[in-house]
């Protein structure tokens, strides 16, 4: 999604990345780049103008403040930073302000419109899911009687969702809707969403018939579906849309499959009407709430997390990732549970999708160099082995490798890569655990720093018989680390095995001293 688009401000970055200060030359070029980008990737010419004349006012004689922060946090800004800082919020304002309301508070009434094959039928149905997930009672009219698969389609949909469709065989398209609507109120739905035609391009009999059931039905927001890879003329069909119906809004679709995202970023400045929803996927889960911010971030490759977050905290329950995390923490993360964090990987999107929305790994998930197979393969490799050898790899000789290998369709040395990587990992993770830094503030991190922090507490009550400490019930004089805790590697507060030695303030106070005096004697000598 918007590679055209990305590598412009990237070479731009680039090209500002060793300059001190910015010269109008220096800033005409990375304009340069950034106008053959936007252009590449079908961004209306008028809004590319006025970007980029925008983005050159401001940048122009701006001072730079070179440090920033508390005397002893301060940290140093580039200007190509500060650059890029202005790109991200003239691109904020031109996709935004966020409206993502829908009019309407006992009830909602929806009319989906757009050209044929821009995914209409499948964003209604993402739309029930969402209102029925926010305690709505939606009901599907199936009004698109030109198109032989569409009323089928629509009532595939309800089924998988659970709500109700109403299709009157025979009627026509303004009937469809007007009875539609009894039958909403018949059935107690507070949430109606009307499915109308589309034509493979706009034309009078299209739109006389639409605004016919705008007419009858007087639906609240009449939201158009417009398919993001078709660049300006999506906004050319959004203008003539608007002008014959008085749209509330936009559903992009498709825009995992769109390199260039023109239309995303220029469907607003033209129209006016903002973008209301993003469509992602074809499952009926893959409905984003748009956020300007977090498209603006992407576009630049500096991931969204919210999004992210927000596709994490609806997959597992935040008991359960408490859970894990506290496993994974710990040392005691076995293949089981890796296999376990593929597969929700696999429901959050494919593996470029997650990886563009992580900050930082935008440039990774546009090299071409990430293998979207590779956890596949991890699975086919893991599910060859046995419980015993999933919950210890440390068995795995080299018999047994051949052995996994010839089941899952590998070679051996494919599966020796595996459990180094794995092992690798848990090496790590433990060693975060006894500092999660940022990653503190997720859940099951969370909990575990606290624990961590707690003053006062024996780590033998915290971890128990898992370390082997003294008062654990062992009775044990040397600690074991958690399995998977990196050979050397000694938890802070922890020296030759032993509990934490707690230092009283008195002491405190006496090392300094004793330092402070052995400092003034050098001096004295020298």
């Amino acid at each position: 999604m918007f590679d055209a688009v990305r590598q412009g401000f990237k070479n731009a970055r680039l090209s500002l990345s060793s300059k001190r200060s910015l010269t109008e030359a220096d800033i005409d070029q990375a304009i340069r780049d950034i106008r053959l980008s936007l252009l590449e990737a079908d961004v209306e010419f008028g809004v590319v103008k006025s970007f980029l004349s925008s983005v050159k006012e401001k940048a122009l004689g701006e001072i730079v403040q070179l440090e920033a922060g508390k005397p002893n946090k301060r940290k140093s800004v580039r200007p190509g930073d500060h650059f890029t800082y202005i790109c991200l919020k003239e691109l904020e304002a031109l996709m935004g302000p966020q409206d993502t309301d829908l009019a309407g508070n006992k009830s909602v009434s929806i009319m989906m419109v757009g050209l044929q094959g821009s995914g209409k039928t499948t964003t209604a149905g993402k739309l029930a899911r969402k209102l029925k997930k926010e305690g709505r009672r939606p009901l599907l009219v199936a009004a698109d009687i030109y198109r032989p698969a569409a009323v089928e389609q629509l009532k595939t949909l309800g089924r998988q969702l659970g709500v109700p469709v109403f299709h009157e065989p025979g009627s026509d398209a303004v009937t469809q809707c007007v009875k539609g609507q009894k039958e909403a109120h018949k059935k107690g739905c507070n949430a109606i969403i009307y499915d109308t035609a589309g034509r493979l391009a706009i034309d009078a009999q299209l739109m006389d018939e639409l605004e016919a059931i705008k007419a009858q039905v007087d639906p609240g927001n009449i939201l158009l579906v417009v398919d993001a890879m078709i660049g300006q003329d999506a906004v050319r069909t959004a203008a003539e849309f608007n002008r014959r119906l008085e749209i509330s809004g936009f559903c992009l679709t498709k825009l995992d499959g769109d390199a260039r995202g023109g239309a995303a970023i220029s469907i607003k400045a033209v129209t006016g009407k903002p973008i209301k929803f993003l469509g992602m996927g074809e499952t009926t889960d893959k409905l984003e709430v748009f956020r300007p911010e977090g498209l603006a971030q992407r576009i630049l490759g500096m991931g969204d997390i919210t999004s992210l977050m927000e596709d994490f905290e609806e997959l597992v329950d935040e008991d359960e990732a408490e859970a894990d995390a506290k496993k994974l923490l710990s040392g005691q993360f076995t293949l089981n549970d890796f296999v376990k964090q593929i597969d929700l990987i696999g429901q959050m999107g494919n593996l470029k999708g997650v990886m563009d929305r992580m900050p930082g790994m935008g440039d990774l998930a546009d090299s071409g160099q990430l293998d979207e197979k590779i956890l596949s393969r991890f699975k086919a490799m893991i599910q060859s082995m046995t419980p015993g050898e999933r919950d210890d790899p440390a068995q795995i000789n080299a018999s047994r490798r051949r052995r996994i290998a010839r089941g899952s369709g590998h070679k051996p040395e494919a599966v020796a890569d595996l459990i180094k990587r794995f092992n690798g990992m848990k090496q790590m993770m433990s060693v975060l655990g006894t500092n999660p830094g940022l990653l503190g503030n997720l859940p099951g991190f969370k909990q575990f720093a606290a624990m961590q922090k707690m003053k006062g507490m024996d780590p033998s009550k915290m971890f128990g018989d898992m370390l082997g400490m003294p008062g654990a019930g062992g009775g044990a004089q040397q600690m074991q680390l958690p399995r998977g805790m990196p050979r050397g590697y000694t938890p802070p507060g922890y020296a030759g095995g032993n509990a934490p030695q707690a230092r009283s303030q008195k002491q405190k106070a006496k090392a300094k001293a004793k330092r402070k005096a052995a400092k003034k004697s050098r001096r004295k000598k020298r």
